[in-house]
């Protein structure tokens, strides 16, 4: 009978994975779309930068208030609203296009609603995983809906690239509404088994307040210090990434093609791809904490090597290796939460970790670009103070200074993996705190 249920969980968590995955792409390739549109549209960098904040910062400031009713209400109508509202804000497009009136603060509202309602899908489904799929199984179950982050960077740059040319927005914004349409179907053909509500009868009443369940996750998380560190340090890990992310491209021009800057993006796809295929068709490592820390720290070497020299094949070979391990660390990652967290607050707990580990990222893409241009790139200039010194090991000019921020980043990132070594409440999570799935 156990063996029956399980098979019956695996078979609707693979229905429920393909149409969130052919949705996530729908959106992505749209978000793709609407930014080059209002980029082309208006000429100017600033709105452009709008753009993005608006498809990301509500999502943000919503997760908590998303992850309290993820517990309160059943998990499949909560990813069933939240594709419903992003499918509605992309028919608002759509009509305003066709009509002739898209504005770009029309994309701003319409993004960020879209933004909104998407931060509902990630809790729920993170906590609807384990409800669905085995224990043993959840490293491959992880690896599978990291597919669709794997692909979504390997193929939007150059798949929206090619269709804003052939089909135009319009064309883009119906593949999405399609995308929707099918990941609905998919949610209203299943069915989700039901979790407990409550944690225990003495906290029945105050769970009846929603306030107290938007605090209850950082509560949970701040009360087991395993889980505190890891939250720690990947918040501290995403603060770094977000240096990366947002000067890798002023890093690779600065020396190289607009074409090669194209193909190492890819390169970090690829990378991706295959750790994101190898941790779904493997059981995974069996001691997850020894994975993370290792490609932690691969991590941050591929980082240090990457600001190192001036040379192509030595970041693109960085770049895959970084790819690669990000989705290892990332699924083992989310196993460890899986199984340490009941299930029945699950919602709450990931919708605090969500937030306060992503929100890092635009702190650093506010913060990289000043750093750079008024730091970093005078002092690495031809005459610049470090030119005599570090200069002569990394050399001097246009975008050494940029260099210089990786090979700190990367230092830095690899000291994180020994100080998280070195604390056993992190490095022993998976012995000291039980698990909460059977």
């Amino acid at each position: 009978m156990a063996k029956h249920l399980a098979n019956k969980g695996i078979r609707v968590f693979i229905l429920v994975w393909f149409g969130q995955m052919i949705s996530v792409m729908g959106s992505e390739l749209t978000e793709f779309t609407l930014d080059i549109w209002v980029y082309q549209h208006t000429g100017s960098v600033t709105q452009f930068a709008i753009a993005s904040v608006c498809s990301h910062v509500p999502g943000i400031l919503m997760t908590p208030l998303a992850g309290a009713l993820a517990d309160r209400w059943n998990r499949r109508w909560v990813m069933i609203l939240s594709d419903s509202g992003a499918g509605l804000s992309t028919i608002a497009i759509a009509l305003l296009f066709t009509t002739d009136r898209l504005e770009v603060w029309h994309v701003y509202i319409a993004t960020a609603i879209s933004s909104a309602f998407s931060a509902f899908q990630w809790p729920a489904y993170s906590a609807a995983i384990p409800q669905l799929v085995p224990k043993q199984f959840l490293p491959r179950a992880n690896g599978m809906t990291e597919l669709a982050e794997s692909l979504s960077s390997l193929l939007i740059p150059v798949l929206g690239g090619v269709l804003v040319v052939t089909i135009h927005l319009q064309g883009v914004i119906l593949i999405d509404f399609a995308t929707f349409l099918f990941s609905l179907v998919t949610l209203l053909l299943v069915r989700f088994p039901n979790v407990k509500t409550s944690d225990t009868e003495d906290e029945e009443a105050e769970e009846n307040s929603l306030l107290w369940e938007l605090l209850y996750g950082w509560k949970y998380i701040t009360s087991r210090a395993g889980l505190l560190a890891l939250l720690i340090l990947f918040s501290t890990t995403n603060f770094i990434l977000g240096f990366v992310n947002v000067l890798t491209t002023p890093l690779v021009l600065s020396f190289a093609s607009p074409a090669m800057l194209g193909i190492i993006l890819s390169i970090d796809g690829i990378g991706m791809l295959l750790g994101t295929l190898v941790i779904s068709t493997w059981k995974g490592p069996t001691r997850l904490m020894q994975s993370i820390l290792v490609f932690h720290l691969l991590g941050g070497l591929c980082i240090f090597v990457t600001g190192l020299r001036t040379s192509v094949p030595l970041i693109a070979v960085a770049v895959f290796l970084s790819g690669l391990g990000s989705q290892i660390i990332y699924c083992s990652l989310q196993v460890i939460w899986q199984r340490k967290v009941a299930p029945e607050v699950q919602g709450r707990v990931f919708a605090v970790r969500r937030m306060i580990s992503t929100v890092s990222q635009p702190l650093a893409y506010i913060v990289a670009g000043p750093l750079a241009d008024r730091v970093f790139e005078p002092l690495m200039a031809s005459n610049g103070l470090f030119a005599s010194s570090i200069g002569q090991l990394i050399g001097v000019g246009p975008g050494r200074g940029i260099g210089l921020m990786f090979m700190i980043m990367g230092a830095f990132s690899m000291l994180l993996t020994v100080a998280g070594y070195q604390y056993p409440r992190m490095r022993f999570v998976e012995d000291e705190l039980s698990d909460q799935i059977s």
